[in-house]
């Protein structure tokens, strides 16, 4: 096990969910938010596959993602639509297009409380207390 990896990643996963809820609490625009927030998840899934020193694949998909560790971590498939969700966040390509929009604000509370409760998830099956991510 790799806990020094794995708090790495949960490190920079705390950042940007403190970001997002900081952003939202300020009436900031959903897109920056979500995205955030698809950062946060994602990093969280990756502290997961870093604990087990396995290799950390490069896809920004938080159901690929998920099927890296959902032995380790259970998410209900009701609660599967914040991951897909929250996949839709990431742009590759943040230039303007015809399908560009912005996340409604309720989508975004709602994909906030997700993360948030997640990341709490994730810290308790790795051992590891928020206040050690600010040190």
């Amino acid at each position: 096990m790799n806990r020094q990896a794995s708090k790495e990643w949960l490190t920079i996963a705390f950042h940007d969910l403190q970001s997002a809820h900081i952003l939202y609490e300020a009436n900031h625009y959903t897109d920056s938010i979500g995205t955030d927030l698809q950062q946060a998840l994602e990093k969280s899934f990756k502290s997961l596959i870093a604990y087990k020193n396995e290799k950390i694949p490069k896809t920004h998909n938080l159901l690929e993602l998920y099927e890296y560790i959902k032995s380790d971590i259970f998410i209900d498939e009701a609660e599967l639509i914040f991951l897909a969700r929250a996949t839709q966040y990431f742009k590759e390509d943040r230039y303007p297009n015809p399908y560009y929009s912005l996340p409604l604000r309720e989508e975004i509370a709602e994909v906030l409380a997700f993360s948030e409760n997640f990341f709490e998830s994730v810290c308790a099956v790795l051992g590891i207390e928020r206040k050690e991510l600010l040190e």
